[in-house]
């Protein structure tokens, strides 16, 4: 599996933020072919500290292939090229390739 990962910086306005993220980032991004699963989530740290990032997002895809096909895709394109009408906090992108096994308490 593979997976983009997209972490927000603090937006000027969290308001602002999360309203145009849910409304019209959001449908953009579930249009994008190939996505398996979607995960998102705003960011804590274990001290209460500020955190790197406001909100993380997932976009997991069963192959490199999948991946780039869905964002080169024109629903892939559409969502990237929306990114600077909202994330006025920055925006960092990680691709992972997963694996794992049976049991994860082996890999320890």
């Amino acid at each position: 599996m593979y997976r983009l990962i997209v972490c927000y910086g603090h937006p000027d306005s969290r308001t602002a933020f999360d309203q145009y993220y849910h409304s019209t980032h959001r449908p953009l991004a579930d249009k994008i072919p190939g996505v398996r699963q979607w995960h998102a989530g705003k960011c804590t740290t274990p001290d209460g500290s500020k955190p790197p990032y406001y909100l993380v997002a997932e976009l997991v895809f069963d192959s490199k292939h999948a991946m780039e096909a869905g964002l080169a895709s024109p629903e892939g394109q559409a969502a990237a090229a929306d990114i600077d009408n909202f994330a006025t906090g920055g925006v960092t992108m990680l691709i992972t390739d997963d694996w794992t096994t049976a049991d994860s308490r082996e890999s320890r």
